[in-house]
């Protein structure tokens, strides 16, 4: 029997040959570590964090949240939603939160769920895994796992902006958000809590839209780790993690720069450091590779 057991919306971006399946390797690696249960939610569709706000209307995107979430009570009843991306994270979170502020978009959600023989109870807390590290399982209880601590790595944890506004981790400040340093510092390599950059968003879906903006906000965000004499970055956000890693190739011919920053997600870290190989971590699905985190994953 696991020791902690969630309901788990996986989300789109971590499918196989998706962009983040690598997050969901390390995840699970990370949850055979720390006994936990990942019960994934039956027929879970997109939480539309990236084309819901492209003209189809409040109510059908948060109806497809409120789909998910019905489905875990359903499926998973008692178990709070998990979930690793933190675009899907703060979509259901915040439909869940309108449902319980918004008697219309609430009754309009249950009309449209009674049409598949659905119904919404929104009783259900719904968490970033970040959460349930921090507030289940511990930094303290992070640390006694680790078997080969990550000394002598120095990394900038950049949290992003999904999972910093408007929610939060809990008790996290919203300039300066620590646990992604405390996360480092357990399990042996040095963080960089005055990393500036931590918070910037990283022009999201800019990237496809109007790439030079986009770019310019990664290049900053790189640089700030280079001036804090970073090896790596590490971070909780699919989307961040993908437009701070593949994009390196394009900065440098526009600016001439000679960035090859490893972007690593906080899973891969502890995978490595609880004594799991580079398969396990995923860190074989780089594409600039973390060889710090190689050498000690052999």
């Amino acid at each position: 029997m696991a020791k902690k057991e969630y309901s788990f919306y996986p989300g789109c971006s971590s499918q196989e040959g998706a962009s983040s399946s690598n997050y969901m390797v390390s995840v699970a690696t990370l949850c055979q570590e720390l006994d936990i249960k990942l019960n994934e939610i039956p027929d879970w569709n997109c939480c539309a964090a990236s084309i819901g706000y492209g003209g189809g209307g409040e109510l059908p995107r948060l109806a497809l949240s409120a789909r998910n979430i019905a489905l875990s009570e359903q499926h998973n009843a008692g178990q709070d939603i998990v979930a690793t991306c933190a675009a899907c994270w703060l979509s259901t979170r915040e439909a869940a939160e309108r449902f319980q502020h918004n008697k219309t978009l609430y009754e309009g959600a249950q009309t449209a769920l009674g049409e598949a023989g659905l119904k919404l109870e929104n009783n259900t807390p719904v968490r970033h895994m970040v959460e349930v590290l921090i507030e289940d399982i511990g930094y303290e209880e992070i640390q006694s796992k680790v078997k080969k601590p990550l000394e002598g790595i120095k990394i900038a944890g950049y949290v992003g902006c999904q999972t910093n506004r408007p929610f939060g981790i809990d008790g996290e400040s919203y300039e300066n958000p620590l646990y992604l340093d405390k996360m480092v510092e357990a399990v042996g390599a040095d963080s960089v809590p005055t990393y500036e950059k931590k918070v910037q968003c990283c022009g999201g879906a800019l990237a496809f839209s109007e790439p030079d903006k986009s770019q310019e906000m990664i290049k900053g965000i790189i640089e700030a780790a280079y001036d804090h004499g970073a090896d790596m970055i590490a971070t909780p956000c699919p989307l961040c993690q993908a437009n701070v890693e593949i994009y390196q190739d394009q900065i440098n011919a526009k600016y001439s720069t000679k960035f090859e920053m490893p972007v690593v997600y906080y899973a891969q870290l502890m995978d490595v450091a609880f004594g799991r190989n580079g398969k396990d971590s995923a860190l074989d699905r780089q594409i600039i590779k973390a060889k710090k985190l190689d050498d000690i994953a052999k």
